[in-house]
């Protein structure tokens, strides 16, 4: 397969870490061609989307790669456009789902699916399979928020469109804080937020739960936040413990598989806390480094699998 990977600049990779580097170390040993390009490269020109794609080849040593010229390419010439710019999904990142999606019409083959990207934001999908989840608000109206606290009298808020545990406060009553951090998290009621009844287990780790192509990792990375951190997110200090899925994780994994496969999701991240779906990770899912370090199953071969199945018309 000639791949093309439309991420964050290669140079930025924390390679020992980093899911997206891992999937090209897969398809490179696989002999798949390798392909990069930043999202804001995308164009629509003379009918077609194309966009200033360079070659990758893996060097195994410091720099880790090597790059081609930037060339204008038809994103229709390549076997398949993987997806995986980090968010914030931003206006940016809406016009490249868009741009993708102009490609699929003119053949090419995108994962996920550019309109899935939209429909499932990473905090709002939750709101397809109830049955999971806690408590949650969804508003930008402070008066709503203070019912909800003074309701469940331990909450946590945090922005729709941020990633990493950026933004996230956890508050009570009393805090003397409790209206400058809502004016802050809604901007004065200018953006809209999710408010979700406090979860004690996160102090047992936030579960990342891969799903691919439809089916669960059995393996979960449970983030725990460091000492006096509410979050259990690694990029805010929390420490990644690999762990088999449990009974609830697989109940989870097994409902909403098939949903997230038949929307065009080849990559899902769960997150999960306790017996609580907080969210449907869809843009750039990661751990695949951490997992397959802790416990010796392969993520990354699981995803080059599916995507060879995929390409192949066999998914």
């Amino acid at each position: 397969m000639n791949l093309l990977f439309i991420a964050d600049p290669l140079a930025t990779f924390k390679t020992y870490k980093d899911s997206t580097y891992a999937m090209l170390v897969e398809a490179a040993r696989r002999g798949h061609g390798l392909n990069a390009m930043l999202a804001g490269d995308l164009a629509w020109r003379d009918g077609k989307i194309i966009g200033a794609v360079r070659s990758v080849e893996l060097t195994g040593g410091d720099p880790w790669f090597a790059e081609g010229a930037t060339v204008w390419r038809d994103l229709a010439d390549f076997d398949a456009v993987i997806m995986r710019t980090d968010p914030p999904f931003d206006q940016a990142y809406l016009y490249a789902t868009w741009l993708l999606e102009m490609a699929e019409r003119q053949g090419a083959r995108v994962f996920n699916r550019p309109q899935s990207l939209r429909d499932y934001n990473e905090k709002l999908a939750i709101a397809r399979f109830p049955q999971f989840i806690a408590p949650t608000l969804v508003s930008n109206d402070a008066a709503l928020i203070r019912e909800f606290l003074a309701q469940h009298g331990d909450i946590v808020v945090k922005p729709l469109n941020a990633m990493g545990g950026s933004g996230i406060f956890r508050l009570r009553p009393g805090d003397a804080n409790l209206g400058a951090i809502l004016e802050t998290v809604t901007r004065n009621g200018a953006e809209t937020i999710m408010a979700q009844r406090y979860l004690p287990e996160i102090k047992d780790g936030d579960k990342r739960i891969l799903i691919i192509d439809g089916e669960a990792v059995p393996f979960c990375l449970a983030r725990i936040p460091a000492e006096g951190e509410t979050r259990g997110n690694l990029a805010a200090g929390g420490t990644g413990v690999a762990r088999p899925l449990g009974a609830r994780d697989w109940e989870i994994a097994r409902a909403l598989g098939p949903t997230l496969k038949d929307a065009g999701l080849l990559l899902v991240g769960l997150d999960v806390i306790g017996d609580s779906l907080t969210e449907v990770n869809v843009t750039s899912p990661t751990c695949f480094q951490e997992i397959t370090q802790q416990t010796g199953f392969d993520v990354a071969a699981m995803f080059v699998d599916a995507l060879e199945r995929q390409v192949s018309g066999e998914g």
